[in-house]
């Protein structure tokens, strides 16, 4: 873990995070939606969210004050 990496590849590397992130958040969506037991459905909407929160940190790292006006 010791690779020393231009602002380029962090970059990218930061954003293939927030994709995936990305993906992760709608998948897990879908899942809760599709839920049958509310008990399931209710934990898999947390882990949405800790995924969309996840997202938002990034998208704000990519592009600085994307998420400024959104409470």
């Amino acid at each position: 873990m010791a690779d020393v990496v231009d602002a380029d590849e962090l970059l990218r590397r930061i954003q293939a995070a927030r994709d995936w992130a990305a993906r992760e958040e709608q998948q897990l969506d879908a899942a809760a939606r599709a839920a049958a037991d509310e008990t399931d459905g209710l934990g898999l909407t947390i882990r949405s969210a800790a995924f969309e929160a996840v997202r938002l940190v990034l998208d704000e790292i990519i592009q600085p004050g994307t998420h400024r006006n959104s409470d």
